[in-house]
């Protein structure tokens, strides 16, 4: 057990058990984690007890000394909460709640506490909800009013707060309404995603481990004003703007919900609408911090996520951000093209959107045309939607000679345009 700062905001007595199985550097990583997310909660690790063995105690999950032992600390250090690092099983819930005065929270309930405070949007504010009913309706069992006491602090809160009752049919019933609200909105979005594919719009997802840069990188790229914060989930809302590329062509840039280690698969499948945004892309950006020292860890779970949705098969830029923090020695992992950027300098942002323009390149095609200067409807199309290195003029065709790079789709049909004159 260490003890840590205290400071005005809710107290918490964080707990882990280190199982054999599992490496002593994740594990300390994830309990680094587990204190960030707490403090992105708004609340304050005021202590830390973890215990090695071989598997979780299927009563208390850390086993009765050391329950006994948090139950002393509790007692002398006023906590608010205690804070375990895992997923309690509904018994789990009950049985350590019998043991303490302060509110008994996991890490699943932890993180739906955090996107239940930056959802903004009507579509995450339903996900996140949903979510939450989803994870709290088997643990009602025996728990009562405890379950239902929301607003109290860390792990209370939520878009359902004031709906929420102990009657498991008001929650199911509640389920059903979200899910068919959530239908309507996915496909909403849906037909969006066609209007931009039928619009002929190379769309870029920027995906990457939570707090790595992606908001910044993305307020950077676009000229917007996308909330970032050095917080875990700063922002947790998809958003989509348009970036032009230094040669003129306009792309679609979507900011992504950040990925976290062990993240609930309660949210996985509430955001996976949201989430798909990155299966639908073109490219995707995957931001890197490469200052930290989990780097590879991070890498590997996006990696993982993205494999889950089939996103596998898209091309992907590798961004490592922080550069400037980054030591000589450090190797990239990424199999994919690589940058080291600096999202804060601008001549960095600028390399970035560089990189972005080759690597969109050489997945299109070259093309080599002679258009009619009657046909205004092709020259407009190639100035926007390709890449135009040349356009000049003929003497000998009274044709305009255009030289360039599109992707597939758009080359086949100013083909089709260009036939149907000829």
């Amino acid at each position: 057990m260490r003890p840590n700062n205290i400071s005005n905001q809710e107290k918490a007595i964080l707990v882990g058990c280190h199982l054999s199985k599992e490496s002593t550097e994740r594990f300390e990583y994830s309990m680094d984690e587990l204190a960030a997310l707490t403090e992105t909660a708004q609340g304050t690790s005021i202590a830390t007890i973890t215990q090695k063995r071989e598997r979780l105690d299927p009563a208390t999950y850390i086993g009765s000394g050391k329950v006994k032992e948090i139950a002393e600390l509790e007692e002398e250090l006023e906590a608010d909460v205690i804070i375990i690092n895992g997923e309690l099983s509904p018994s789990q819930v009950r049985n350590l709640s019998s043991y303490f005065t302060s509110r008994v929270v996991d890490r699943t309930q932890l993180i739906l506490d955090i996107f239940a405070q930056r959802a903004k949007s009507k579509e995450g504010k339903l996900q996140v909800e949903l979510a939450q009913l989803q994870y709290i309706l088997p643990r009602l069992a025996g728990k009562g009013i405890e379950l239902s006491r929301l607003g109290g602090g860390i792990g209370t809160r939520g878009p359902g707060e004031t709906k929420l009752e102990t009657d498991r049919r008001h929650i199911r019933n509640r389920i059903k309404d979200i899910k068919r609200q959530l239908s309507t909105i996915v496909q909403h979005r849906e037909r969006y995603r066609s209007r931009r594919k039928r619009n002929e719009v190379l769309q870029i997802a920027l995906v990457g481990y939570t707090n790595a840069g992606k908001s910044t990188i993305f307020n950077r790229l676009t000229e917007s004003d996308a909330y970032e914060e050095n917080k875990l989930f700063a922002t947790l809302d998809p958003m989509t703007r348009r970036l032009k590329l230094p040669n003129g062509l306009e792309v679609l840039l979507t900011d992504t919900v950040g990925f976290i280690q062990d993240l609930p698969t309660t949210l996985v499948a509430a955001f996976r609408s949201t989430l798909e945004e990155a299966t639908e892309a073109d490219l995707i950006l995957h931001v890197i911090d490469g200052s930290h020292p989990d780097h590879d860890q991070h890498e590997k779970i996006v990696t993982g996520l993205l494999n889950e949705l089939d996103a596998a098969h898209i091309p992907v830029l590798t961004v490592y951000n922080k550069r400037d923090l980054i030591e000589n020695s450090f190797v990239p992992a990424s199999i994919h093209d690589t940058i080291f950027i600096s999202a804060l300098e601008m001549g960095d942002i600028r390399k970035l959107n560089k990189k972005i323009e080759t690597v969109l390149i050489d997945q299109m095609e070259y093309y080599h045309f002679f258009v009619p200067p009657e046909n205004g409807a092709s020259l407009s199309k190639l100035r926007s939607k390709t890449v135009l290195q040349s356009k000049q003029w003929d003497e000998e065709k009274n044709l305009f000679e255009c030289k360039g790079y599109a992707p597939v789709a758009v080359l086949h049909n100013i083909e089709k345009e260009l036939d149907n004159i000829r």
